[in-house]
């Protein structure tokens, strides 16, 4: 297993302190930029979240058989 795996082990263990981290950097990140960027940030924020949602989804299923 590598580094990236070991990463999305934890992302899937841990998902709603992932979430809160996604949404605390974006938060941040506004206010850094006073708000300006505020429409980037949210997109950037929900394909984070749609990411994390979508490993998750693939950690369900099971893995196809050969």
């Amino acid at each position: 297993m590598g580094l990236f795996d070991n990463l999305g082990d934890l992302a899937k263990q841990h998902e709603e302190q992932v979430e809160g981290g996604i949404e605390k950097a974006g938060d941040v990140l506004d206010a850094r930029t006073g708000g300006r960027y505020a429409e980037h940030v949210d997109r950037a924020q929900d394909l984070a979240n749609e990411h994390l949602d979508r490993m998750n989804d693939d950690a369900d299923q099971d893995p196809p058989q050969r």
